[in-house]
């Protein structure tokens, strides 16, 4: 007697069906880009007015505007550490997304330090021109040039955000930082001449709806590669809840490293292991987070925002 065969199962392949089918919603996206396209463009005229008029509101509302971006997405925010008052201060962090811009622009009164590509980008190159953004060349030899802009900034008092890796990665790690970056911190600032001060920043993107960010769901917030903005874009407007941990560092001087490698590696070690700490969530490393409210300045070692985040 033979026994029939049995049905043989179909296997599908990993991308079937895709992480955003599962995890998304259209209606969800829909509801949460017009808000933001409207406070956008809101904004936009009186950010430019500001600055065309050079009105100090021009640095305060690129804060105010990204803490609403971060309540209408979704995004959690966990601060951890103490963020510097000093006047100027250079924010060295790790970069993984666009995202990076909203949930540090949030936190941080600073213009960043961008590519000089993205100043051509249609909308998003004009937000960064508003947010009053240093654009540079990269390329080795342009760093004096890059240097100058920057201590133009600097000599104004004017905090600045830099990411020295160069490149956005899926965040799971973080790429060696490039000294060049760096070469504005042997300058000194103000009537004093002191050292230029620098704060190590640590951004890890930890949980979607309260599922651990494990290296295959990372595409759905990191972007980087290849990847198409608008796209990617899109399908984050349609996920859930994003929890972000930010830690500011201590902040250092280089005149306690003696050099500038010495203080890009340290920066690096720092930023790196802030990251590590946040994706395993070892509460040794990350002291525990209590409920604040916006406004609370200055901050306790660990805050859990709810929705949204202080300046």
């Amino acid at each position: 007697m033979t026994l029939p065969r049995p049905p043989r199962l179909k296997l599908l392949p990993p991308e079937d069906p895709p992480p955003e089918l599962v995890l998304g919603s259209t209606y969800r996206a829909i509801f949460r880009a017009i808000p933001y396209i409207l406070c956008t463009l809101i904004l936009i005229p009186i950010q430019a007015f500001a600055i065309a008029i050079g009105w100090s509101l021009a640095q305060r509302l690129p804060v105010i505007y990204h803490r609403i971006c971060c309540r209408i997405m979704g995004m959690h925010v966990t601060i951890r550490g103490h963020r510097s008052r000093a006047h100027p201060t250079l924010f060295i962090a790790n970069h993984s997304s666009y995202l990076d811009i909203m949930v540090l622009g949030s936190l941080v009164p600073a213009s960043f330090v961008a590519k000089a590509e993205i100043a051509g980008w249609p909308f998003f190159g004009t937000l960064a021109k508003l947010q009053r953004s240093v654009f540079v060349d990269r390329q080795r030899q342009n760093t004096h040039l890059q240097r100058d802009e920057m201590q133009k900034r600097i000599d104004d008092a004017e905090n600045l955000i830099l990411f020295p890796e160069g490149t956005s990665d899926d965040g799971t790690t973080v790429k060696p930082f490039r000294s060049a970056l760096l070469s504005v911190a042997e300058r000194r600032v103000g009537p004093g001449q002191t050292p230029l001060t620098l704060q190590p920043v640590s951004v890890a993107y930890t949980r979607l709806n309260g599922v651990p960010l494990g290296i295959g769901l990372r595409p759905l917030v990191a972007w980087y590669g290849d990847m198409d903005l608008a796209p990617h874009l899109g399908r984050f407007l349609g996920l859930g809840d994003i929890e972000v941990v930010v830690e500011f560092h201590p902040t250092v001087t280089i005149e306690s490293f003696g050099s500038r490698k010495a203080l890009t590696d340290h920066c690096f070690r720092e930023v790196a292991s802030g990251v590590a700490a946040a994706l395993s969530g070892r509460p040794q490393a990350l002291p525990a987070a209590t409920p604040a409210t916006h406004g609370a300045m200055p901050m306790p070692i660990a805050q859990q925002l709810p929705s949204g985040v202080p300046s």
